[in-house]
């Protein structure tokens, strides 16, 4: 497949991202077979889609003082300039002149004369003159939002939470590539184990930074591996391995698992119970509790049961005080793993915030009578924002007295992590330690 073809697919991708706010991550696997793009051209093409989405903004403001009339532009026009700008500017590697000519092709293709005229001009003009300086953006908002490409309401609100310097670290670490990590499946082999037969299938794997279950890709895909097919592993960040270990899973335990899809939290759980116990794993979505299942076969775990169910009416199909351990990994604006959703950033908003801290109580509030007492709690998102965290906690013990925190959490994760820990909360930015943005809350029902 040649390289202008790439480019073509790379921009359909895109369209199909910003037109039909279609999730990047499952675009880019369809477009793959879709379009059979060929295996070497594979990494440029995730490049390509991944890199133009992750700076979107950054590419516009570089753009704006070279479009006259840039808002009666086609939106596949403006996208392929991005796309060609990202090439210029982020890929050292392609030839400016074969950056050029492909961008002309396209446009000749898709467009007319004059579409291939106005983008050559475009990127010849800013060639010449140089893109315009982030950092003379006065205002210290507009410049973090416009350098790391995240929305300004977004920079604004995280600022407050975090302070400038912390906010434009995550923003940074939200534009770099993530690194893919897998949770070794402890009742089969250890991580050396694992190592030793991935290295020797040929992929370039090492002991993960922050979980002790963690090992990860220096180089290849591991799902494409024997050991994947049989069940050695699990793909999983580390921040999100931290969970099941906060837990606190101990031999015969019965745990509710109320948010379990795709349920690489419920796999953990189950094999930390080392074939006792129960695994009790909900989700509202019948296809979704189809993941789990497969998921469970394929690590050949026997104790999980999986339940079809909106989690706010757990309390209509389980007895009260029934579980020893409950986890709520409650639906959430995701915008801790913005590495792997670009689009997360440009499609949340406020509004979606305050909808999800709601639910995300309620889910809280419906689960709180199904804990034993003195029965632990954890409490967890992929997103780094207060509202959904810290605040949704506060409001649960303020009307729950019969809850407290759990601070014997520390006790049970890593060294690495326990100076981010304070009143058995946990948050942990993307920065921190190249992982997921994450928070985790531990409680405890008192007795």
């Amino acid at each position: 497949m040649k390289k202008n073809n790439v480019r073509d697919v790379a921009l359909e991708a895109l369209l199909q991202v910003e037109k039909n706010q279609a999730y990047s991550n499952l675009l880019l696997n369809a477009f793959i077979k879709k379009h059979a793009v060929d295996k070497k051209d594979i990494p440029l093409f995730t490049e390509l889609v991944y890199g133009t989405l992750q700076r979107r903004d950054t590419l516009d403001f570089f753009l704006e003082p070279f479009l006259k009339n840039s808002k009666k532009l086609e939106d596949w026009v403006r996208i392929l300039l991005r796309l060609s700008v990202y090439q210029m500017i982020y890929l050292d590697r392609i030839p400016e002149r074969a950056i050029f000519f492909e961008a002309v092709e396209i446009a000749k293709k898709r467009g007319h004369k004059g579409t291939a005229s106005l983008v050559n001009g475009v990127l010849r003009s800013l060639q010449r003159e140089g893109v315009p300086s982030v950092e003379e953006i006065e205002d210290d908002i507009e410049r973090i939002a416009v350098k790391t490409s995240h929305p300004k309401w977004l920079i604004e609100k995280w600022a407050k939470q975090f302070g400038l310097a912390e906010t434009e670290k995550t923003g940074e670490t939200n534009l770099l590539p993530p690194v893919q990590t897998a949770r070794v499946n402890k009742m089969k082999e250890t991580s050396d184990s694992l190592i030793e037969k991935l290295n020797e299938e040929g992929f370039s794997v090492e002991h993960g930074d922050l979980s002790e279950d963690a090992v990860k890709s220096v180089k290849g895909n591991l799902v494409h591996t024997q050991a994947f097919k049989e069940g050695l592993f699990t793909i999983q960040d580390e921040s999100s391995m931290l969970v099941a270990r906060a837990l606190g899973v101990e031999e015969n335990d019965n745990i509710l698992d109320a948010c379990a899809a795709p349920g690489g939290k419920s796999t953990h759980i189950a094999e930390l119970l080392n074939g006792t116990g129960h695994v009790h794993s909900l989700d509202i979505h019948e296809h979704k509790v189809k993941l789990i299942n497969e998921q469970a076969e394929r690590l050949e775990l026997g104790n999980i049961q999986t339940y079809a169910l909106d989690s706010r009416k757990a309390d209509e199909q389980f007895e009260k005080e029934s579980f020893d351990k409950i986890l709520v990994d409650a639906p959430c604006s995701g915008l801790g793993v913005v590495r792997r959703k670009p689009d997360l950033k440009y499609t949340k908003q406020q509004a979606d915030v305050e909808k999800l801290a709601k639910l995300q109580y309620t889910i809280l509030e419906t689960v709180a009578s199904l804990l034993k007492k003195e029965g632990r709690l954890i409490y967890s998102t992929c997103t780094v924002d207060h509202e959904e965290n810290a605040d949704v906690v506060a409001k649960f013990l303020e009307n729950h007295p019969e809850f407290e925190k759990d601070e014997t959490v520390a006790s049970r994760l890593p060294e690495r992590v326990k100076p981010f820990i304070k009143d058995g909360e946990l948050q942990i930015l993307p920065h921190y330690f190249g992982t997921d943005g994450f928070y985790i809350a531990a409680l405890r029902k008192k007795g």
